[in-house]
């Protein structure tokens, strides 16, 4: 067969892409959930806290069920800015493999990863918006709690209240944070992932993707996490007027509670981040090389 035939051949097509992305993230989440439950309860708190302190109060306040608030939210988030953003850079892969010879450098990989979260982003914002409120309700006195039923519940009631617009509160922040996110994890998870099998000669595999989205999803934890907990105390409030700026409310965090503040939840966010990192990979890629297995 023609080299440029068999590349055609083993081309996965566009829409199994961004499928694949979706259900990735969505299986990872089902898993870590938790996590993210205990890191936005300690950020959206001025006063400090631990880890072991907010998983006891949940526990004994709430049930263990409550672990699991905002699952939905959790799991729409994903079928958005997962979807879009790792279907995107990895469709930008498929198109500069087939129409270069090389690996693409850290700067394009750079450039597309960077792209990829910002459109992401963008499109996920309203499950962001709804995931916080959701995960961190239980904390807030009974009377003001939002008491969401599940994700669309909470779309509606924010729209009806607060004004559509409200679904996209903190979007900079979080497209911010996406654009970091996607570079520290994408970006570095694809250049990683070559370093190591070059430079180690180590055979393509889970042993190979593990490695690289473990380091890929400490770099995402350490530069993200500023923008995190800036854009979880916007997306927090209650006030229907109009936010304050991305930069405004960061600056505040450092000057009110110190620099280190911006790091809050730090343990809790990379137990999220790392074990979801590595099992989105890990899926990802194979149920890829499943598809080329059994379509070629």
């Amino acid at each position: 067969m023609p080299e440029n035939a068999q590349a055609a051949k083993k081309a996965v097509p566009t829409l199994f892409t961004f499928v694949n992305a979706g259900f990735s993230g969505m299986v990872a989440t089902c898993v870590v959930h938790p996590m993210d439950v205990i890191k936005n309860r300690i950020q959206v708190q001025q006063a400090k806290t631990s880890i072991g302190a907010v998983i006891s109060s949940v526990y004994k306040n709430e049930g263990f069920l409550k672990f699991y608030s905002g699952l939905s939210a959790g799991l729409v988030r994903q079928a958005t800015y997962t979807t879009v953003r790792l279907g995107i850079y990895n469709q930008l892969q498929e198109y500069w493999k087939h129409s270069h010879t090389s690996m693409p450098n850290f700067g394009v990989l750079t450039l597309m990863a960077g792209t990829a979260g910002a459109v992401g982003a963008f499109v996920g914002t309203p499950a962001e918006v709804a995931l916080v409120r959701m995960t961190a309700d239980g904390r807030l006195p009974r009377d003001q709690r939002r008491n969401y039923r599940n994700v669309f519940h909470a779309f509606g009631r924010i729209a009806k209240n607060e004004g559509i617009t409200t679904l996209w509160r903190g979007s900079v922040a979080t497209m911010g944070r996406a654009v970091v996110v996607n570079v520290s994890q994408l970006a570095t998870y694809s250049q990683t992932k070559f370093l190591i099998a070059s430079k180690l000669d180590m055979a393509d595999g889970i042993g190979l993707h593990f490695c690289a989205s473990m380091l890929s999803g400490f770099l995402t934890t350490f530069n993200s996490m500023p923008f995190d907990i800036t854009k979880t105390r916007m997306q927090n409030l209650r006030s229907s007027n109009k936010p304050p700026g991305m930069v405004s409310v960061m600056v505040s965090i450092a000057k009110k509670e110190g620099v280190a503040a911006l790091w809050k939840g730090f343990v809790p966010t990379y137990c999220r981040i790392g074990p979801h990192t590595v099992l989105t990979f890990l899926i990802n890629e194979q149920i890829v090389n499943l598809y080329r297995y059994y379509a070629n």
